[in-house]
């Protein structure tokens, strides 16, 4: 019977490590093959691809800080026009808020100078004009929807003449609700077109509303409370003293001295 060769002499231990050699070379050299042939094939392409990616990124940054800078120039510009505008020079201010009005933005600094250059329209009895700004401001879903507001609310409070009953109504009902910041001046339009369309009923508790809400402006408030009074409806807050009661009740009637109860 034959023995096992003995793989624990020198020459075989040399042996196997030679093998183990060659073996790491071959299995290297066909790495090296594939990488060049991947190389070869794709290379110009992944190449290009690293070229593009940076490229875009660094056209974002320079975008970024060109945006960035725009805004800040816009800033200050518009800072300027309102100098200006404090001063009542309206056509330095006009000057200086139309480039600023034209360009190709909607954030809250292009926004505020398109309002800002509608009412100086109105100051100087251009009313076309600032009915077209107002109503670019409220259509640009873009724009700040604060802003939106309250171009439509000057919109149609420039134009309310104008206008026909219903659509004042359509346009501004959503504003005139209890919480929102222009529940009193559109409510009040809204409630003089119900007046228009002959709602009094719709226009009194709409006034009576606004009345009593302490978040509208106290003149305001004072309008509509002598509206609803006049279409028949109270908007007096009860006062109450420290205990809740109502002090607008009558007095109670004082109980009898204890000599009138004797007689």
């Amino acid at each position: 019977m034959a023995l096992p060769p003995d793989n624990t002499t020198p020459s075989a231990v040399r042996d196997a490590a030679q093998r183990d050699v060659f073996l790491r070379e071959v299995d290297e050299a066909v790495r090296q093959d594939q990488l060049e042939g991947f190389m070869a094939r794709y290379g110009k392409l992944l190449f290009a691809v690293i070229v593009i990616a940076l490229l875009a990124f660094a056209g974002w940054i320079y975008w970024d800080h060109r945006q960035t800078k725009e805004r800040e120039e816009r800033a200050e510009a518009y800072v300027q026009a309102l100098d200006s505008l404090q001063s009542e020079n309206l056509d330095a201010a006009k000057a200086k808020l139309a480039p600023i009005a034209a360009a190709g933005a909607s954030d809250a600094t292009v926004t505020s100078a398109r309002l800002t250059l509608a009412g100086i329209a109105l100051r100087q009895e251009k009313k076309a004009d600032a009915l077209k700004l107002y109503a670019q401001v409220a259509a640009d879903a873009k724009a700040p929807q604060a802003l939106r507001d309250l171009a439509t609310v000057r919109e149609i409070g420039a134009n309310f003449d104008a206008m026909k009953p219903q659509d004042v109504v359509d346009r501004l009902k959503p504003l005139a609700a209890p919480g929102n910041a222009w529940f009193g001046v559109a409510g009040e339009m809204v409630g003089m077109a119900y007046l228009k369309q002959g709602k009094q009923d719709q226009a009194g508790p709409l006034f009576a509303a606004i009345a009593k809400d302490e978040n509208v402006e106290d003149g305001l408030r004072s309008r509509a409370r002598q509206l609803a009074a006049v279409l028949g409806i109270d908007a007096v807050d009860d006062v109450v003293d420290e205990k809740g009661e109502s002090l607008s009740k009558p007095a109670a009637k004082a109980p009898a001295d204890a000599t009138a109860a004797g007689e």
